[in-house]
């Protein structure tokens, strides 16, 4: 039996597009998608429309949120709150750990939320590069395996996309996956092994990143 795993990170972030949104935000790094964000996560959706995916988790971060429900509306799927998918708790971005918005009041927001899924995998700040790539791969080897054999979705950040890969293809993935924003992964698994079939496909946007940016 086959599987895929499509890994996609989430859409344009609005302090990307309007960097003093930080210096006065209350969750200043939790930003939502900007204007052109939503368009983005809407042309994943598009894309994604009749790929037969039966479950969708999300980093539970706002950005991630907003993308992944994009995409569960037009699916009509549920969306589950995986931390294992979460950015890069990096203290060189990060001051200290990120405060982001309950999972009941991203539930209020999102009706898609299934509030009554529990996480995997924990994230825990701070997090070296080698921790993050240890936790995201854990994270989409651990899915994969639980819902096997239904195509699953993983909405994560920039470097949990890759690490996510990384735990499925192996270290092919530092140098093979491009993840730019909303861009797409698609690793097949058939017989034993993971098969990188799409390395950050953005196909399906009309309006693509020159240089990639993680934070």
């Amino acid at each position: 039996m086959s599987q895929i795993v499509w890994i996609a990170r989430h859409a344009n972030r609005l302090d990307f597009v309007n960097p003093d949104w930080f210096l006065t935000a209350e969750r200043r790094y939790d930003p939502p998608l900007s204007d052109d964000g939503i368009t983005q996560a809407q042309q994943l959706a598009k894309r994604l429309k009749r790929e037969k995916i039966a479950h969708i988790f999300a980093s539970p971060f706002l950005r991630t949120v907003q993308t992944a429900h994009a995409v569960a509306e037009v699916l009509d799927l549920p969306i589950n709150l995986e931390t294992g998918l979460s950015e890069w708790l990096n203290p060189a971005w990060m001051t200290e750990e990120p405060e982001r918005l309950s999972i009941p009041a991203l539930a209020e927001l999102f009706s898609r939320i299934d509030i009554s899924y529990t996480p995997r995998i924990a994230a825990k700040y701070p997090e070296t590069r080698e921790k993050v790539w240890e936790r995201s791969g854990q994270t989409a080897r651990c899915l994969a395996a639980e819902f096997f054999p239904e195509n699953i979705l993983l909405v994560g950040h920039g470097v949990s996309v890759v690490g996510g890969t990384i735990g499925l293809v192996g270290e092919i993935a530092k140098t093979e996956v491009k993840a730019s924003l909303c861009s797409l992964v698609k690793v097949v698994l058939q017989g034993p092994e993971w098969l990188l079939e799409l390395k950050g496909d953005t196909s399906h946007l009309t309006q693509v990143e020159e240089v990639i940016r993680f934070a």
